[in-house]
């Protein structure tokens, strides 16, 4: 059965409530024909509602993603297919480590990158030698994918897998598969005749050599492992333009009946990305998604625009379907592991990601490291168990229980008493029509209060909340305190804390009529914020922290700083660099933020930019070597407008050996002038020039975060000259905050 028929003829269900009780009929797939005005537009919209499989996937919330394998141990983000499997040696893996670390966090899946770009293999596959088998790790015996199933089973984690589509090894090895223009043939998968034998099922499609060769590790990883509710694949791959095509349909046809739970994401049908890997959200997140296309057809491709599901796009669709979003970032500045200096997420803005994605109508896909030994490293552990103790906390008691909730309509048999039940297959709506209602909520006593929880019955009702505002009553008058807009399967607002014995929930726009299943009013801990630490060109460090009256300690040796340590009482200087880490303390040091370190290199005091190229005005060079992350040096994009190669050659004031070069991108979310590929050079005298490195900065157009590029020996130069070959855009333009370089 192909994907239409799935869709349009398996998933139907009726549901047979309000005025378009005769004709409302629920999918997850809904089609808009010429005739169909805005209203029958809009209409249409309220019947898309989840499959159940996306419907239980979504109760996932939080979820972790774990990059593994040969880039952890060569510090790279994107492996070139040519790594040697000798060097994957874990020396400590334990999975029953990872799976501990995940289950404290709060979160209710593990998903490991079973093979990355590099075509690596974490198990023992039958197609490729590029895996575990060609390691020294267990006498090529060992199974990541495996012990990491094993650990998850005994501590009630569900798994998902990823397996990239792309594959260096198979594009760079002699005789590789990838992109070799072979015929389609008529091939049995499994291939291999042990797992024929095995086989519950064995399919039958014509296919090319690589697809072969993929479906067979599919295969491999869906039928051997016990269940897999979620398959990732990426679009991804370091070295486009093979000519080398995917049999979408049969990989998905594959996947329904190995595994008919798990939904398949990213580049499929079930799950689309948030449009970003730095765990940025939307302010409206609808899960209800216009199509100019027949889902059979469509190719699935990255939805980035701000706005995807509004109104005005709904207007010119051709289907409506149901796409949830998952957001994804990592804990650490990078996927993989390269070493300790790497930048750890704090727990704040950990917490902050989850409320954003959890509370935005997504779910959280949030990526851990681990190391070379095999293990999630101590740092990344304990932070991930405090995110776990303060959502935990946070949402412990629901605070409108015994409350009284009254509703300004409500459709016969939905009372407002179902928004309090407990019971999200149970819901208040009013009739079809009334697009604004209120809601009024009576608390028991005066409470104090932060967070709002609100859910829609999308299940049968679909999506339908667009704006709504939340109001206190106090001495006499309604104040309001915050807004939100789309709600979904989850809304969480949050707000300073206010004391009410009341509350109004005004839906200020909603398609048809709004629902809601669940209502959670809760009083979360208040999180003490952390010290900030900026060093300023001259080299001067100074460290700041918004919390009232915080004493703020550091340490320059790599202990953790206590009320012991020094007290910081005044900017102080670092020009040779070093690693500063700060702890602010209050209520005379009984509560306490994270520890907060920052590794320095040498300040650019001495340093100024010669040679200079164009620049558009306000956005020169020497922005590039400030000292400011917030500040960058921009080409023209106005007037005379020059294009690539783009140079910046820099004067360092004195010779010194160089172990590398550090580049920041524009840190204000835009990728214009975004390097992809450099040249970095290095002289004594500014006239005779080497080469120390060229290459491309892996990833950075879905992760534009600070990179480290290390030489393969130590320079001894006075002069760098870094040369931008192109864009992640391909366009004209480059830009650059900052420019540094690693000495130590």
């Amino acid at each position: 059965m192909n994907i239409r028929q799935t869709l349009m003829l398996l998933l139907f269900s009726t549901v047979l409530t309000g005025a378009f009780a005769q004709n409302k009929t629920t999918s997850n797939l809904v089609e808009i024909f010429p005739q169909d005005n805005q209203n029958e537009i809009i209409r249409k919209s309220t019947l898309v509602v989840p499959t159940d499989k996306q419907y239980e996937w979504q109760k996932n919330e939080f979820i972790a993603f774990i990059h593994f394998g040969p880039n952890t141990f060569n510090r790279v983000e994107w492996g070139n297919g040519k790594e040697n499997p000798a060097v994957f040696n874990p020396s400590e893996l334990n999975a029953d480590q990872w799976v501990s670390t995940i289950k404290a966090a709060g979160m209710k899946m593990a998903m490991v990158t079973a093979k990355h770009h590099d075509g690596f293999c974490l198990w023992q596959s039958t197609v490729t030698k590029h895996s575990v088998a060609s390691s020294p790790w267990k006498n090529g015996k060992g199974d990541v994918f495996g012990e990491l199933t094993i650990a998850a089973a005994k501590q009630g984690i569900k798994i998902g897998v990823y397996l990239s589509p792309a594959d260096m090894h198979e594009i760079e090895r002699e005789n590789g598969t990838y992109g070799n223009k072979s015929a389609f043939r008529k091939v049995k998968i499994p291939t291999d005749p042990e797992l024929q034998k095995k086989a519950k099922q064995v399919f039958e499609y014509e296919l090319d050599d690589y697809n072969t060769l993929f479906m067979n590790q599919l295969y491999e990883v869906l039928s051997q492992y016990g269940p897999i509710y979620e398959v990732w694949f990426d679009g991804a791959n370091p070295k486009p333009g093979t000519g080398q095509t995917y049999n979408y349909k049969a990989w998905f046809e594959m996947i329904r009946k190995l595994q008919p739970m798990a939904v398949i994401a990213i580049k499929g049908p079930d799950v689309r990305w948030c449009g970003n890997e730095a765990g940025d959200t939307r302010e409206s997140e609808w899960s209800v998604i216009p199509l100019q296309e027949d889902p059979e057809n469509n190719k699935w491709p990255d939805l980035m625009s701000h706005d995807l599901g509004s109104r005005e796009k709904l207007k010119n669709a051709k289907y409506l379907y149901w796409y949830p979003a998952e957001t994804n970032t990592s804990i650490r500045g990078g996927w993989f592991y390269r070493d300790d200096d790497q930048y750890v997420k704090t727990v704040d803005q950990l917490v902050d990601t989850w409320y954003r994605s959890v509370g935005g109508n997504t779910v959280f896909l949030l990526n851990m490291t681990p190391d070379r030994r095999g293990l999630i490293p101590e740092t990344d552990a304990a932070r991930l168990k405090e995110v776990g103790r303060i959502i935990e906390a946070s949402f412990k008691t629901n605070l409108i229980s015994g409350s009284i909730v009254s509703a300004s309509e409500a459709e016969i048999n939905r009372p407002a008493k179902n928004m309090t039940d407990g019971n999200p297959e149970t819901f208040w709506n009013p009739k079809d029509g009334n697009e604004s209602p209120e809601i009024t909520i009576k608390l028991q006593r005066l409470t104090e209060f932060n967070r709002l929880v609100l859910q829609e019955e999308i299940r049968t009702q679909g999506q339908r909340i667009e704006d709504f505002a939340v109001e206190v009553h106090g001495n006499g008058v309604w104040k309001e305190i915050a807004r939100g807009k789309t709600v979904g399967y989850k809304s969480i607002l949050r707000f300073p804390m206010v004391k009410s014995d009341e509350l109004k929930i005004r839906i200020l726009n909603s398609r048809i009529c709004p629902t809601l299943a669940e209502i959670g009013i809760y009083k979360a801990p208040e999180m003490l914020a952390n010290p900030a630490i900026a060093r300023s060109k001259d080299g001067m460090v100074r460290i700041s922290c918004p919390s009232p009256d915080p004493e703020i300690y550091y340490t320059l040796d790599g202990t953790e700083p206590t009320g012991k340590s020094i007290r910081y009482e005044k900017p102080f200087a670092l020009p040779q660099g070093g690693r500063v880490k700060a702890i602010a303390l209050v209520n005379e040091g009984t509560q306490s933020s994270e520890v907060i370190s920052v590794k320095y290199d040498i300040c650019g005091d001495k340093w100024k930019v010669v040679a200079p190229g164009d620049a558009q005005k306000g956005f020169d060079e020497n922005l590039a070597i400030d000292g400011e992350p917030k500040t960058m040096w921009h080409t023209p994009w106005e007037g005379k407008i020059t294009n690539h190669p783009h140079q910046l050659t820099i004067d360092l004031g004195e010779t010194i050996g160089l172990l590398g070069f550090s580049y920041l991108p524009r840190t204000d979310g835009n990728l214009s002038g975004v390097c992809q590929t450099y040249n970095l050079e290095v002289s004594s005298d500014g006239k005779t020039w080497i080469q120390a490195k060229q290459g491309e900065f892996s990833n950075i157009r879905n992760n534009p975060v600070f990179q480290e590029v290390f030489f393969e020996k130590i320079q001894s130069a006075r002069f760098i000259r870094f040369t931008s070959l192109s864009t992640v855009k391909k366009d004209a333009y480059l830009s650059m905050a900052e420019i540094g370089i690693i000495t130590h």
